[in-house]
């Protein structure tokens, strides 16, 4: 880690451990940051909570993602601060300082990845390695002014990584450079399984409702014309919006308990803020209710899977507008959340890929649009987004 690059309290101050990386690849002198999720050879993994770190070893070995960055000629520079076990969307983590938001320094950084998201804002990495579970890839890279994507469910190994909701946990990166960000998804993903031509393109008006007010409205509209004719398509869907925003919450809060509960359990691990009640609601989630939404689940996502089908596209605001103030409340950042997930689960209750894209500005702060593709169209997603990205340069 370079000097004086934490003043942005992006990284972790955990003693330097040399990480072998190649030293020629498509990725040679490109800086990577890490997530504290993930293992990285030499250090030990935090997960965001200092009794984590306290009891964990060094890793042995690398997260196979990462190693795959390393063996391209990405140079590590650092773990990067997390939300606590990955179970926040705001940045703010009650066991460190808060990561700063280059981009808008008033406001927070997003996360679980909000370190990593620091850190390319900052510049001081050219890459760094996330997770989205219910949009700590994507929040973050709105919030920041980044391209982030929430890769299709179970696309991109998480093997080496902390677990939060593993039918929901997915690997996703940052980076400001749509050269690089295809670079590194080439590396990742290879070639789409099936040819997505993502040529229809769609918007649903219940999402744009959810925006924050009038401003955030009209500059949604100003970047989704990027996107070209767009054909906006009445609620296609069984459930409601509360209801999927609900059938998102309760597995993901069901699954996390089942992850973290017994450890939680066998001592005061001193959660913060919105984590713990985040926790506690999940162990309060019983069999009879994880199946009826586990069904609710498979219909939605049937439902979005014909709606897509092979060529379509949804044009969506990311999430409700600039990222929060710093000086917020917790009762605002929380209702800031709430209203979040309810555009943000529609990729994560599906598994299908969505990419953000730093192409608005609310309140002269980052404000990303969104593109969801059919499940596996990951690659097909990033050249669209370099598309916008040009014609928004271009215009």
């Amino acid at each position: 880690m370079a000097g004086g690059a934490n003043s942005f309290n992006a990284f972790l101050g955990y003693s330097q451990v040399a990480v072998p990386n190649a030293q020629s690849g498509p990725l040679a002198r490109l800086s990577l940051a890490v997530k504290d999720i993930f293992d990285v050879a030499g250090y030990r993994t935090g997960c965001g909570n200092p009794d984590k770190f306290a009891e964990a070893r060094p890793a042995t070995r690398t997260a196979p993602a990462v190693q795959t960055l390393l063996d391209a000629g990405a140079r590590f520079v650092g773990k990067t601060q997390t939300d606590e076990l990955a179970f926040s969307m705001m940045g703010l983590n009650a066991h460190f300082p808060s990561p700063v938001n280059a981009a808008a320094p008033d406001r927070v950084t997003g996360g679980s990845s909000s370190g990593s998201a620091a850190a390319v804002a900052a510049g001081l990495a050219a890459i760094a390695v996330g997770s989205d579970t219910g949009g700590s890839i994507r929040a973050p890279a709105s919030f920041c002014g980044l391209i982030g994507l929430r890769s299709t469910h179970g696309r991109i190994s998480l093997e080496g990584a902390m677990p939060l909701a593993p039918s929901l946990d997915t690997f996703g990166w940052f980076a400001e450079d749509i050269e690089v960000y295809e670079t590194v998804g080439k590396l990742l993903l290879g070639r789409d399984p099936a040819r997505a031509s993502l040529a229809r393109a769609l918007t649903l008006p219940d999402q744009e409702a959810l925006l924050a007010g009038p401003e955030e409205r009209a500059e949604y509209r100003r970047i989704g014309a990027f996107a070209g004719a767009v054909q906006e398509t009445p609620w296609p869907f069984t459930s409601t919006v509360d209801e999927l925003y609900w059938c998102f919450r309760r597995l993901q809060s069901h699954e996390a308990w089942a992850a973290h509960g017994a450890w939680i359990s066998a001592a005061d691990r001193r959660l913060g803020p919105g984590v713990k009640e985040r926790f506690e609601f999940g162990a309060g989630i019983g069999d009879k209710t994880v199946k009826a939404e586990t069904v609710r689940r498979l219909v939605f996502r049937a439902e979005l899977e014909a709606l897509l089908g092979a060529d379509g596209v949804l044009v969506l605001p990311t999430v409700p507008g600039a990222a929060p103030l710093k000086a917020s409340g917790f009762e605002t950042t929380q209702a800031y959340r709430e209203q979040a997930l309810r555009m943000l689960c529609l990729s994560g209750l599906s598994g299908f890929p969505q990419i953000t894209l730093p192409l608005g500005k609310v309140q002269g702060a980052p404000f990303g649009l969104s593109l969801l593709g059919p499940a596996g169209s990951d690659i097909a997603l990033i050249r669209l987004g370099r598309k916008l990205l040009e014609r928004a340069k271009g215009g």
